[in-house]
């Protein structure tokens, strides 16, 4: 059974799991369905087609699943999709997707978004994401697993942030991110790896020496980018988390690769 407080609103289409606790003020819509242990502690909004994964927790004031900020959006039916046991902090923004963009945003689970967040339409979040206090997604982005973004910062329509990756407090990042990078600066550049985050996530020493490798070589003075990347694809072959870089690299996206400061993308 869930436990509804008797000020909030829950209209009679939404579908609500064992244990679900809704608290003062909240409004759940029609196409609502909560999992299992759900918890909205109060003045929350949950609209539109909204899939919320078992045991996350929203705190006060966020709106959840409500239409996208897009000028181009026309009503169409589509949804978001919410992972499980994911924490979602006061006044974070969630929207649902839109028909250019594929008709459904996710957030993966376990995630983290803090206070002020916001995630917009189209984005695909991974797992294990941390969103810094009012960190930003435009629209149709796509987030790795275990990136995490620093409060303030704001990320560009289109942009892919690779795995691991952690984009620092206060940028703004026009360009994709690869696996285990550093991105921070007024308009983003690659400082490096997340080599905290590697050892954190407990990476072996061997494994990030490989990666310092390959990121020196792929940013290296002389050649342009294609031809370094190759080269470090067979420099490093087997490797694992090269191959993650060397894969997102190729498989391109709407704009271009975060290089270091003085680097080049061509």
């Amino acid at each position: 059974m869930a436990n509804v407080h008797g000020t909030a609103i829950v209209d009679d289409g939404a579908v609500l799991g064992a244990g679900v606790e809704i608290g003062p003020c909240c409004i759940v819509g029609p196409h609502a369905v909560l999992a299992d242990n759900v918890r909205l502690q109060s003045h929350v909004v949950v609209g539109g087609h909204v899939r919320i994964g078992a045991g996350t927790r929203v705190f006060p004031f966020s709106s959840i699943g409500l239409e996208p900020q897009d000028k181009k959006y026309a009503g169409e039916e589509s949804c978001l999709e919410i992972g499980a046991r994911c924490v979602i902090r006061e006044h974070v923004t969630i929207n649902t997707g839109t028909a250019g963009g594929g008709l459904t945003t996710r957030v993966g689970s376990r995630c983290l978004l803090m206070v002020g967040a916001h995630v917009a339409h189209d984005c695909q979040v991974g797992d294990d994401v941390i969103m810094a206090n009012n960190a930003t997604l435009a629209g149709h982005c796509v987030v790795g697993d275990r990136a995490i973004l620093g409060g303030l910062s704001a990320v560009h329509q289109f942009v892919r942030i690779g795995e691991h990756a952690i984009v620092g407090g206060m940028s703004g990042v026009e360009n994709d991110v690869i696996p285990f990078g550093s991105a921070l600066g007024n308009r983003a550049h690659l400082g490096g790896l997340n080599i905290i985050g590697l050892k954190r996530a407990g990476v072996d020493r061997e494994a990030i020496h490989n990666l310092r490798r390959a990121y020196r070589q792929l940013f290296a003075d002389g050649g342009t980018i294609s031809e370094r990347l190759g080269a470090v694809e067979a420099a490093f072959a087997g490797d694992p988390n090269v191959a993650k870089i060397v894969a997102f690299i190729r498989g391109g996206g709407d704009r271009a690769i975060c290089v270091p400061r003085g680097g080049r993308d061509d």
